[in-house]
């Protein structure tokens, strides 16, 4: 296993880290992700200690805490060998402070997470979408003490823009609280966007991004084919209108440059999708998620080779769709790029 310094920070993560969203699945949406109980999450997680995954990502939102009950039962005796992420800020009831950043939440969620996690500590906490209603000063002096408490170790946050991060880490820096030193971030073949603004605002500032469905929202198996419906056990069956539209020439283009790689490579589509993010700028870690034990082996099986400039080449010309304004198409011209270069791996 590669690992690599989560962002401009000295905490090390592996280059593929093991999401929780399937354990203790409920409801439409993470109910469609799996159902894991604490016996078949004890049988995953073994497998990824085994291969070196020591991290492990959750949030409060993931089937009501659920998720992070079943990951803290999970892991029981062994704390001390892994490294737990989990996330708040989204809603977790119809209460007017069940949603948001405020100090009164922040503070709860915390609590609430040691306890569902069984641990006196929570190694990485991001907030899981921006507070507009919050001063930025009551959230990042919060987070300042939840770290001096000794209650969380890193901070970072997940679906901000670039100007909300920016913001807060000039609050951060005038104060001297906790800087945000991860990302999370949906980023994959056919998912270009985090690239834009986000990738160069985390090479500049230090933030590694830790990249959610790296397959697309499942559209990225290999299984998926033109003109022809979704095969029975999909999952996109209940969650397609989360994500890209299926039904996507686009996507079918990438589909197409995925498999002749796969050929060429004797892996198969998911591997080669995910070895391509691996090698993305910024990227400390691709989260990968599995119902079962052979899926999270087929996922482990991203790393440990090396796709040829040649293949990423075909996969980013494959995936790569006109940028927005003010990214094109000026940065094709002499000038712009002179003052925007490419970023260095």
């Amino acid at each position: 296993m590669d690992y690599r310094f989560l962002g401009r920070s000295g905490l090390k993560v592996p280059v593929l880290s093991f999401g929780a969203g399937t354990f203790g699945g409920t409801g439409p949406l993470f109910g469609a992700w799996g159902t894991t109980d604490v016996e078949e999450a004890r049988r995953l997680i073994d497998v990824c200690l085994e291969a070196g995954v020591n991290l492990f990502d959750t949030a409060d939102v993931y089937s009501n805490g659920a998720s992070e009950e079943v990951l803290g039962a999970a892991l029981k005796g062994r704390r001390d060998s892994v490294l737990i992420s989990t996330k708040t800020s989204l809603p977790m009831g119809e209460g007017p402070n069940e949603a948001g950043s405020s100090r009164f939440r922040l503070i709860r969620s915390v609590n609430d997470a040691l306890r569902r996690l069984g641990t006196d500590h929570i190694d990485l906490l991001q907030l899981h979408a921006f507070d507009a209603n919050t001063p930025m000063e009551e959230v990042l002096s919060t987070l300042d003490v939840l770290v001096r408490d000794g209650k969380v170790r890193y901070v970072g946050v997940s679906n901000f823009s670039g100007w909300q991060i920016m913001k807060a880490l000039a609050v951060a820096d005038r104060h001297g609280w906790p800087r945000y030193v991860a990302n999370q971030v949906y980023y994959s073949l056919i998912g270009r966007d985090y690239e834009w603004d986000l990738m160069p605002l985390g090479a500049d500032q230090g933030l590694g991004a830790m990249v959610w469905s790296p397959l697309g929202w499942g559209r990225l198996t290999g299984k998926i084919r033109r003109g022809a419906p979704l095969p029975e056990g999909s999952r996109l069956h209940a969650t397609a209108s989360f994500g890209p539209p299926v039904e996507d020439e686009h996507m079918f283009r990438v589909v197409d440059a995925l498999e002749l790689v796969a050929a060429e490579t004797g892996k198969t589509v998911p591997q080669v999708a995910l070895n391509w993010l691996t090698q993305r700028p910024t990227v400390s870690s691709v989260i990968i998620g599995a119902r079962n034990e052979e899926q999270l082996r087929q996922n482990l099986g991203a790393i440990g080779w090396t796709l040829s400039p040649e293949q990423i080449a075909k996969l980013d010309e494959a995936s790569t769709v006109t940028t927005p304004y003010p990214h094109f198409p000026y940065r094709r011209q002499e000038g712009f790029a002179r003052l925007n270069p490419p970023i260095a791996i």
